[in-house]
């Protein structure tokens, strides 16, 4: 088994991989991260793991931990050897959680142009040439950020939660502001995948994170959306590197 160990600024997701297919995930507040790790490789044997932060800071007692008892471990950096190219101009500032997403569908879909999408806090899209290549992407509001931003910057608009009636143009406060955030970000979309598809013939398009479910429900679009796509390119990136 391999340990997939994905940092966020507050929570972190773990996961539990059998060759390609993660099996098991686990979310848990950074704080209990240490305490979670250590009593699952104390139970369970792992061949290999990969430990990727968005804060580019890494617990060295978690390292010491994992290193009693993983015989190889990868720390996700500016160093790691990856699947595919880098075309950006600042792959030292590139978050390894797009990096990640794209190498994910890469794996599945290879030999052809891809956009990634990933529909989080923020959401992101980026595109992978045919040969393989990250050629850049652009970054955006997600959904709930989109929601509070329109409360917390205006004088009398409510907070609405995502979740409820979606017409396409709303018939009261509440149905309209969930509109604008959610079908915005559909029109947003369904326009990167038309400009990507003009440059890139035979385009595919993949959707994952949290809101990634509910969008594809909107989008008139063809997609795979796959919430582990960001695992899965850990776990394939921690294959590339210890060669498992």
């Amino acid at each position: 088994m391999r340990l997939i160990i994905d940092q966020g600024n507050t929570a972190t997701k773990l996961y539990i991989a059998t060759g390609s297919e993660i099996i098991e995930s686990h979310t848990t507040e950074n704080e209990e991260m240490l305490e979670y790790v250590r009593n699952r490789i104390a139970n369970d044997t792992f061949e290999a793991a990969i430990y990727s932060s968005v804060r580019r800071e890494y617990d060295k007692r978690l390292i010491n931990v994992m290193s009693r008892k993983i015989p190889h471990i990868v720390c996700m950096g500016n160093t790691t050897h990856l699947p595919i190219g880098i075309e950006y101009r600042t792959p030292d500032t590139l978050g390894h959680d797009r990096i990640a997403a794209a190498v994910g569908a890469w794996t599945q879909q290879p030999n052809r142009p891809l956009l990634v999408v990933d529909a989080g806090t923020a959401i992101t899209y980026d595109l992978v040439s045919s040969k393989g290549k990250f050629m850049g992407g652009n970054i955006a509001a997600g959904i709930g950020m989109r929601l509070r931003a329109l409360h917390e910057h205006t004088g009398r608009l409510p907070l609405v939660n995502s979740n409820g009636e979606l017409p396409m143009l709303g018939y009261d406060t509440e149905t309209a502001i969930r509109a604008g955030a959610l079908q915005g970000a559909a029109y947003e979309l369904e326009g990167y995948i038309t400009a990507c598809e003009a440059q890139n013939p035979g385009l595919l398009v993949f959707l994952t994170g949290g809101d990634a479910e509910r969008l594809s429900t909107i989008i008139k679009r063809t997609i795979f959306v796959d919430r582990n796509l960001v695992p899965k390119g850990l776990n394939r990136i921690l294959e590339y590197n210890v060669k498992l």
